[in-house]
């Protein structure tokens, strides 16, 4: 089972929060991914920490994993995340 979501916000706090629901949605839709939600969210938290904020930009993270599993458990597991800042979308 594999996903790829990005997630943009303007501040640190609201992507975390972003992240975490793009997380659970994917945990409803591929329960595998369960097992590893908790690390990928502390993971991601820690990389949205180092970015710095800017009034003037949004944060923006595409976040990617990969899990297979068999009855004897987990067999392979991967995660990836990238975080940067991007320019505000016009409204």
């Amino acid at each position: 089972m594999s996903f790829s979501f990005p997630a943009r916000a303007a501040t640190k706090a609201a992507l975390k929060l972003v992240i975490a629901a793009e997380l659970d949605k994917v945990v409803a839709a591929q329960p595998a991914h369960a097992v590893d939600q908790d690390q990928i969210q502390a993971a991601a938290g820690a990389y949205v920490d180092v970015v710095a904020e800017d009034e003037g930009k949004d944060l923006l993270a595409h976040v990617n994993g990969s899990i297979w599993q068999s009855e004897a458990g987990v067999q392979s597991i991967g995660f990836g995340i990238s975080v940067g800042l991007v320019a505000k979308v016009a409204t």
